[in-house]
């Protein structure tokens, strides 16, 4: 059975107090601000070589990861016990050694969008999606494929898919965002969560998916900016729109284990909880990959976003080239096109400047 057989969709949710989004009109999330300027605003510095880490990072994150998708946690230690050794980039369950699944080719989808269109131009950024979804891919989260393929505009697909199916605050939305919080992390926290949210909003009408995105998008501009985005947490959090700042101040809570999690992390917020506590709990890249990827589940996805973090903290010398070497990216839907680690990273340094 491939990979899309087996997997439930990335857009699993959980029952939680989100219904009060289900008559959200369309993909234009208002801008939540607080008072004060936000920390860590890059000015001078050169954060290029961390952005690149950040996108090359998700990326072998998510390689890394699909095959142990769906199997219990530990599953990667066990066959992998000592770090350094190699072999981790195994391949199995539908995926080749090193191929990246859905969530770096659509995060791809999204950073080429932003320079081709010199901006967030959502209705070519959806387009594009709906291009990749007809290719059939290997691997599509079903409630993103609804969307992408019920026929209605780029601004009413994904609210009126909650609207009828109240499901929606799945990971698909976070999973894909390391371009785009690359692109948007020298304009400050207020820009580059509002980006976050409205990229978030074309496939998924929960506002909770939104938020994820959007505190995703804040971590990444204070690590590049050269900051702790474990200490900016708080400042993060208040920044969060209020009916979903509890629930993620739960998960994104020191104490927080992924143990403790209520939801298949298929959804948004103990996938975007494990993966920071991936990065608390460990003290480099690889630690952090191999910490993410062990809490199985979803292991793609959260290892794509530990793996986003964790880049942008470490850099990029900290990324093992042996995971580098065979990472590649298909792009269904757009001719033969296979993007290795070398166009990754310069499609990074292009969102970076």
């Amino acid at each position: 059975m491939t990979a899309t057989d087996a997997r439930p969709p990335h857009n699993v949710r959980a029952p939680g107090p989100t219904a009060h989004d289900a008559t959200a009109p369309a993909p234009t999330p208002p801008r939540v601000t607080t008072p004060g300027p936000a920390p860590h605003d890059i000015t001078a510095p050169d954060f290029t070589p961390h952005a690149v880490a950040t996108v090359l990072g998700s990326a072998v994150g998510d390689a890394l990861g699909a095959p142990f998708e769906f199997g219990p946690g530990g599953a990667f230690s066990a066959r992998f016990p000592k770090a350094g050794h190699g072999g981790e980039m195994c391949g199995g369950g539908g995926w080749d050694p090193g191929e990246a699944t859905d969530d770096t080719q659509m995060a791809v989808l999204v950073g080429e969008s932003l320079l081709e269109c010199g901006g967030l131009e959502l209705p070519d950024i959806f387009r594009r999606f709906q291009r990749w979804a007809a290719a059939r891919p290997k691997d599509i989260g079903l409630q993103t494929e609804d969307v992408l393929t019920n026929g209605e505009p780029w601004d009413r697909a994904a609210a009126l898919h909650f609207q009828v199916n109240q499901r929606a605050a799945g990971n698909g939305a976070l999973m894909r965002a390391a371009t785009s919080a690359v692109h948007f992390a020298s304009r400050g926290r207020d820009a580059t969560m509002d980006a976050g949210r409205r990229i978030a909003a074309l496939t998924h009408g929960d506002r909770a998916a939104w938020e994820g995105t959007a505190v995703f998008h804040e971590l990444i501009r204070v690590a590049l900016a050269g900051g702790d985005p474990l200490t900016a947490l708080p400042d993060t959090l208040a920044a969060v729109h209020p009916d979903h700042r509890a629930r993620y101040a739960t998960v994104l809570a020191p104490g927080w284990h992924p143990d403790q999690a209520t939801e298949f992390n298929g959804a948004v917020w103990p996938c975007l909880g494990s993966a920071v506590w991936a990065l608390r709990t460990t003290d480099s890249y690889e630690e952090a990959l191999r910490a993410a990827v062990d809490v199985g589940g979803d292991t793609d996805t959260v290892a794509a976003v530990a793996g986003g973090l964790a880049g942008a903290v470490y850099g990029p010398d900290a990324i093992p080239c042996r995971w580098t070497e065979p990472l590649h990216v298909p792009l269904p839907g757009f001719g033969d096109r296979v993007l290795g680690a070398a166009e990754l990273a310069a499609l990074a340094r292009r969102l970076a400047t």
